[in-house]
C-alpha cells in the first residue's frame, strides 16, 4: 500500500504525518510506503520547518532527511490513499483529479475538522504533533482491517 499525506508546503503538516505514519508502519511490520507533498511549490527541495523536524525528534521520529516537492497530477496513479491537512488542499488536490477513481483516493486526514497550519505559531507545533500521532495510530488499525480483509 502506498500513502501520501499532503499539506500546503510540505514543510509542517505533512512531513511530520508522513514521519509519524512511516515509524508505525516499520513499529508494525509494515510494507507499506508513506510520503509526503505540499499542494504550493515555494519550498520544493527544502527540508521540513525546524520546528517540525524538533517536536518530532522529541518522539524519536527523524524527518530532517526528507525534502519538500509539489503535489503532481501523475500522483493519483502511484498512491492508493492521498490524505490531505485541511480544505483548501483537498480542493487543490481535487482539481487535479482526471476522474471519479482519483477523486475515490482522496480523503481528509482528520473524520471531523482540520489540521491546523502551525507555521505562524510557534506554540501550535506540539499540539498539531499530538493530533497527527493520534490519527496516525487511528489510520493504522483502519487501514490494516480494510487492506488485510
Amino acid at each position: 500500500m502506498k500513502i501520501l499525506m499532503v499539506c500546503l508546503g510540505n514543510i509542517c503538516r505533512s512531513p511530520l504525518a508522513h514521519g509519524i505514519l512511516a515509524h508505525l508502519v516499520r513499529e508494525n511490520g509494515l510494507d507499506w510506503i508513506v510520503e509526503s507533498a505540499g499542494t504550493g511549490d515555494w519550498h520544493i527541495g527544502h527540508a521540513p520547518d525546524r520546528r517540525s523536524v524538533s517536536v518530532a525528534k522529541k518522539y524519536g521520529v527523524d524527518i530532517s532527511a526528507q525534502r519538500a516537492r509539489h503535489f503532481a497530477q501523475t500522483f493519483f496513479d502511484q498512491y492508493d490513499y492521498i490524505f490531505v491537512m485541511d480544505d483548501k488542499n483537498y480542493r487543490d488536490v481535487l482539481s487535479l483529479a482526471r476522474h471519479e477513481a482519483d477523486r475515490n483516493k482522496v480523503k481528509m486526514f482528520l473524520l471531523e475538522g482540520i489540521v491546523p497550519d502551525p507555521y505562524f505559531d510557534e506554540t501550535q507545533f506540539e499540539p498539531v504533533y499530538q493530533l497527527i500521532a493520534d490519527r496516525c495510530q487511528e489510520l493504522i488499525d483502519e487501514l490494516k482491517s480494510e487492506h488485510y480483509r
